[in-house]
């Protein structure tokens, strides 16, 4: 039997982390592109992209900055190109949509619900901020709410997947946003395979840990049986060890610095190091990373010569 093939998706910059929590994150266009294409390289499938405004690394939706490396990635590789809906707590949502209704990907990450989405802790490590914007940034989600309705949904739906033919990576925080999507499917608004990525870690949403992994798994095998693939993403420390169990359970697997800032105890110098290392895990589990080919044919893709940058 040939070794089973794991998608990996790399989020290679995100909303999340802030320019003084690492000095390897990247920020600008350029540092976007360069980052990306080298995890690739080392094997990512998908890529899973954010933009920030280059002049202070605050999170921006802005289309024109998503235009300066998407193209360029594009170009460099063959990875699937995954663009965020998400982007933050503190954009609306024509805000979130403009860049991939400009650009029309293969995939969009779709948030399955509304929720507290907690970054204020990270205010407990004292360190000197460049910028302003930063602590406000992680103080404001103490009072905001990560708004992801089901019109919000619906919208995002009819936009990209009606559309442009784009697919999703449903990101599920909880149990309940299971329900959700399977809400949708049962209304005909989405079909299979699903691509479902189980999040676990996150203040506000499910906790990071086996059990509740298992718990995420086995609902899911419930409501969708064999039309649907799952990945796993988990916050910070949690996230090689989750990913690790992920895998011997047949899943797949998301790594990059928008979830995670290390590789082992020391902080990745960049996303392609974290790709690496969980190279070593599936390698190590005789299974085998999927090429961007394989997970198109997995996922059932439209192909990167239909997207529009």
């Amino acid at each position: 039997m040939a070794p089973k093939k794991v998608i990996v998706t790399c989020a290679v910059t995100g909303s999340v982390h802030t320019p003084s929590m690492s000095p390897y994150l990247p920020v600008t266009p350029d540092q976007i592109a360069t980052d990306a294409i080298a995890a690739a390289e080392a094997g990512a499938s998908i890529l899973h992209l954010h933009a920030r405004d280059p002049k202070d690394g605050r999170p921006t939706a802005d289309p024109d900055v998503f235009m300066q490396f998407l193209p360029r990635i594009k170009q460099s590789t063959d990875a699937v190109i995954n663009i965020t809906t998400g982007g933050s707590s503190l954009m609306e949502l024509d805000e979130r949509l403009a860049a991939p209704l400009r650009a029309e990907p293969e995939m969009c990450s779709l948030n399955m619900g509304s929720m507290n989405f907690a970054l204020f802790p990270a205010l407990e490590r004292e360190r000197d901020w460049q910028h302003a914007w930063e602590p406000e940034l992680l103080e404001a989600t103490r009072s905001t709410i990560f708004r992801n309705t089901f019109a919000d949904m619906e919208a995002i739906i009819a936009c990209l997947s009606e559309g442009c033919g784009t697919r999703f990576e449903f990101e599920c925080y909880d149990v309940g946003h299971l329900y959700s999507l399977a809400h949708f499917r049962d209304r005909g608004l989405v079909s299979g395979p699903l691509f479902i990525q189980f999040v676990l870690g996150v203040l506000g949403g499910i906790g990071a840990d086996a059990d509740n992994l298992t718990h995420m798994k086995r609902t899911a095998d419930k409501l969708f049986g064999d039309d649907y693939r799952f990945s796993v993403l988990a916050a910070g420390r949690h996230q090689m060890p989750l990913l690790s169990i992920a895998a011997a359970m047949g899943g797949n697997v998301r790594v990059g610095l928008e979830d995670s800032l290390y590789d082992g105890r020391e902080l990745a110098r960049s996303n392609a190091d974290q790709v690496r290392r969980i190279r070593t895990v599936i390698d190590a589990l005789s299974l085998e990373v999927a090429t961007p080919a394989e997970a198109r044919e997995m996922l059932q893709l439209k192909g990167g010569d239909r997207v529009a940058f």
